[in-house]
């Protein structure tokens, strides 16, 4: 299964400006240091929130919490580490993990998600 999502940067930075503590619900610790560190970190954290929106889409998530998704800068491609329901779903698919690549221009943050090391049941579907 795929995820994709998309977002306009300046919209996450609007509602984090109208709402500081948002950051907090939405992204870990280590995801808004990450962002901290770099030149506008809301097209970081808006790369991460399609990320995980992307990882939800792409493992038939209706119902979780945005921390559950966490982007970790490894310092080649990120990858997720998943918790709660996330990592609930992913165990229900056969012991899937999910691959994902960020993107951002100076206007729009994108993220792809793929199931992969899915059970042969979630990729019969």
């Amino acid at each position: 299964m795929v995820g994709i999502d998309l977002l306009e940067i300046e919209r996450l930075e609007r509602a984090l400006r109208r709402r500081p503590r948002l950051a907090e619900r939405l992204f870990t610790d280590d995801e808004r240091a990450y962002a901290a560190g770099k030149a506008r970190p809301g097209q970081h954290l808006a790369a991460r929130f399609c990320a995980k929106e992307a990882a939800a889409k792409a493992l038939g998530l209706t119902a979780w919490a945005f921390r559950d998704i966490e982007v970790v800068a490894t310092g080649a491609a990120p990858r997720l580490r998943l918790a709660g329901r996330a990592a609930q779903a992913a165990a229900a698919l056969g012991g899937a993990t999910v691959a994902v690549s960020l993107t951002h221009t100076e206007t729009t943050a994108g993220a792809v998600a793929i199931l992969v090391n899915a059970g042969s049941a979630a990729l019969d579907e």
